[in-house]
């Protein structure tokens, strides 16, 4: 049995960690991180520090984002920059851009992590709710990618990582909204590689499973498909971890994979492969969510 590695359920910082990597691997590199202050995000931003990488981490929060910068930097050592920031609004990402470049003098990975997603049947779905989510999964991505290309990618190469899902593979109930972005990330992730790939810019993809100690578990009802034994089905028996998707990202991210562009990587436990699509299931979660939101 593989050892899985540390984590926490909340956004803190891990009280121990082993080093699977060299912890040079990215020693003086810098990361700019969408979605940095919470989640899968803040663990990316943990994970890469501990490597030697300097962060920015950028959000709609800043509270949040100072807050998490903090505890970054107690931690590893590293410095960690928060930046207020709406991945829809490129004038916005250019500001902050133009922020991190002043104090860190270049950026050599980007990590696409900003996402928006909740459980809805297509029936009860919004088009404005629709159009939100491709804003910032889809357009946000794009918009960030573009902005650091121009800005620095261009001349000096780097690494994109996007954070993406499976929800798109096979089709999944209550997820046209968030698999459709998905769907259009995992393919913009190979056309950015082709047209970026000869000025040194390397681009992939993470498609994280369920994973615990995330809002996305707990909105798309992770804790009672663990109560109901759904992740029986998984090939590796359970949910992944937070750790589990920095290590992928950092493997992406660092000189390891510097051969690897245009590629997704499925860090799912074989979930997609075999587990049940259970609509009845995921309508009772959706149903009992929104009578406790509408009371």
């Amino acid at each position: 049995m593989a050892e899985i590695p540390e984590d926490v359920q909340s956004d803190d910082c891990l009280s121990s960690y082993t080093h699977i990597y060299s912890p040079d691997l990215l020693k003086d590199q810098v990361a700019f991180i969408t979605g940095g202050g919470s989640g899968i995000g803040f663990r990316i931003a943990e994970i890469l520090m501990r490597h030697g990488c300097d962060t920015a981490i950028a959000s709609r929060n800043l509270e949040k984002l100072t807050e998490a910068a903090k505890k970054l930097t107690s931690v590893t050592g590293r410095h960690c920059l928060p930046l207020q920031m709406d991945v829809r609004q490129p004038e916005g990402i250019s500001a902050a851009v133009d922020e991190v470049l002043k104090e860190f003098g270049r950026v050599d990975i980007l990590i696409n992590n900003a996402a928006g997603n909740f459980l809805c049947p297509a029936t009860s779905l919004s088009f404005n709710a629709f159009k939100t989510v491709l804003e910032i999964d889809t357009m946000g991505t794009f918009n960030t990618s573009k902005v650091l290309y121009e800005k620095w990618f261009k001349d000096h190469g780097g690494s994109i990582v996007n954070i993406s899902a499976t929800l798109g593979y096979r089709g999944q109930a209550l997820q046209v909204h968030a698999g459709s972005a998905k769907a259009a990330n995992d393919a913009m992730t190979r056309h950015l590689a082709v047209e970026w790939g000869p000025s040194g810019v390397r681009v992939n993809t993470v498609a994280p499973g369920p994973i615990s100690g995330t809002e996305g578990y707990r909105r798309l009802g992770g804790s009672h498909a663990a109560s109901a034994g759904a992740f029986r089905s998984i090939p590796l028996q359970r949910a992944g971890n937070k750790t589990e998707m920095a290590h992928a990202v950092l493997f992406l991210a660092s000189r390891a994979a510097s051969y690897v562009t245009g590629t997704t990587v499925v860090a799912d436990g074989g979930a997609w492969l075999t587990s049940a699509n259970d609509v009845e299931r995921l309508l009772g979660f959706w149903s009992a969510e929104k009578k406790e939101r509408d009371k």
